[in-house]
């Protein structure tokens, strides 16, 4: 290119009387040559991101990896999310195929899809009656648990990183809860009884909102350098009110309307166009989308419990839809990838912090549960609830955040977030490996055990046969216990 530009400037030079001169003519070589290295940083062999064929190959690794995943998780309670990640590692940091930089653009966009169908996903598979007859529990276990966790991370990135307390308690707030992505997977796999599966989907989802609500409020703290307890308050309430009102006051005219279309052939696309019309419309009102994607997959996935109370016919309902879980399988494990793919070694101390404060944290749940769990729940549900602390989408979203605002420290969140969520996922999986050794109460799967009555305790009436047989045939392991009496 050079040979060519010289010739043209020789012939200029010709026809113009040598009006160039030799310093005229470096500059100007000078000033090409800069232009053309800077053309060659910008191609896709030097870029941040792989050539397309690459990155076709590195989709396809991924999704096979992701259906070996779940065959793996299936056959040893190891989730697929730690396979996920380590692959993240291996194609973004080891292999540098893509660079940090085009993963950080990239990531904001889809982490929101990945939010609204991992969280309408969750609505889909609770069931609305397992979830009232819980609420208090999982209403505890997430706000003692938030609590907790944010309070212990809080003083550690104060006292051992030296951080400002707003940027610690940023810090903390942002895997303070376990995350919904992970739980929802995890507990249908897992032979617990359904009101402790119910009990944990519906703790991590509100973990997850949680985290999200108070970390953007958190973010605006930090850049102006004062924290307001009266705008939290405000700014809770207002997400609450606004995801109720939008999940409900479009979910329940939605069942009615889907009535109207019976089972089209794009049925479950249109419910997926209105599910992102809401979460347009819960971030305009200031809510970020995850209470509502919650609240319309929960009336959508009962909807033949709440035709009955609404008293219209509905069509033939298929919450397994194929369409919706392989959608929900790629948007779980290409973000999951992505979350390896922020990932850096650079500095050690980042490491040994997050393993620990993840420990800490294992030892806060065992306290929570304590608390929490009475003797309804049994030996098996509460060593799965204790065990219960991934960490993983709603942490690796709002990682990103603090690095497009420019906070301080910001490139240290995406690197302590990877370690907690990476050490949490494996003492998760320990936990779980320890359950499957505890029998379930009563040969029957599962735990959750409900108390006799009083009237029943020494000469009260006991149990038919027709429950007790009704009993020992649910999966899940509702049971009444039987009294001395009766087990002779």
């Amino acid at each position: 290119m050079n040979l060519i530009i010289l010739s043209i400037l020789n012939l200029f030079k010709g026809q113009t009387g040598n009006t160039i001169s030799n310093f005229d003519t470096s500059m100007i070589f000078n000033k090409i040559t800069e232009l053309q290295n800077s053309i060659e940083t910008l191609s896709i062999h030097d870029g941040p991101i792989a050539e397309a064929h690459v990155i076709l190959l590195a989709a396809g690794v991924v999704i096979f990896l992701g259906v070996a995943g779940e065959a793996f998780f299936k056959k040893t309670g190891i989730p697929d999310v730690a396979f996920l990640m380590i692959l993240g590692v291996i194609i973004g940091p080891v292999l540098g195929l893509i660079q940090p930089e085009a993963v950080i653009q990239v990531v904001p966009y889809f982490a929101a899809l990945a939010l609204i169908i991992i969280m309408f996903d969750g609505g889909l598979n609770l069931d609305i009656k397992h979830v009232i007859k819980t609420a208090h529990f999982s209403f505890t276990l997430a706000i003692l648990g938030f609590i907790l966790s944010v309070v212990m991370i809080t003083l550690a990135a104060h006292f051992a990183l030296g951080w400002l307390w707003l940027e610690s308690i940023l810090l903390g707030s942002i895997v303070g809860g376990s995350s919904s992505a992970i739980v929802f997977g995890l507990v249908r796999n897992v032979k617990i009884s359904e009101e402790t599966k119910s009990m944990l989907s519906f703790e991590s989802a509100l973990t997850d909102i949680l985290a999200t609500i108070i970390a953007f409020i958190l973010f605006e703290a930090v850049l102006a350098g004062h924290f307001d307890i009266q705008t939290l308050q405000e700014t809770i309430g207002r997400a609450i009110v606004v995801g109720l009102v939008l999940g409900f006051g479009v979910g329940i005219p939605w069942m009615y309307v889907s009535t109207k279309l019976g089972n089209a052939q794009h049925g479950y696309m249109l419910t997926l166009g209105v599910l992102f019309v809401l979460f347009f419309l819960a971030n305009s009102f200031g809510e970020s989308g995850a209470l509502t994607a919650l609240v319309f997959g929960l009336m959508i996935g009962n909807k033949s419990h709440l035709a009955k109370i609404l008293r219209f016919k509905l069509p033939r309902i298929e919450l397994d839809d194929p369409t919706h879980n392989q959608l929900t399988f790629l948007v779980r494990s290409f973000f999951f990838v992505f979350v390896g793919l922020m990932a850096s070694f650079g500095q050690i101390e980042y490491l040994i912090f997050g393993v620990l404060m993840t420990i800490a944290v294992y030892f806060g749940r065992l306290v929570v549960g304590k608390i929490t769990l009475t003797k309804r729940f049994s030996r098996l549900d509460r060593a799965v609830t204790n065990s219960m602390i991934p960490r993983g989408l709603a942490a690796a979203v709002l990682a990103t955040y603090p690095i497009t605002m420019g906070l301080p420290n910001a490139d240290a969140y995406p690197q302590l977030v990877f370690f907690i969520i990476l050490s949490s996922v494996v003492i998760t999986t320990i936990g779980l490996g320890k359950s499957k050794k505890i029998p379930p109460p009563e040969s029957v799967e599962g735990g959750f055990v409900k108390p006799a009555d009083d009237s029943q305790d020494g000469s009260g009436e006991i149990e038919t046969i027709s429950d007790i047989v009704l009993d020992e045939n649910i999966e899940g392991g509702f049971v009444k216990p039987a009294d001395d009496s009766q087990k002779e």
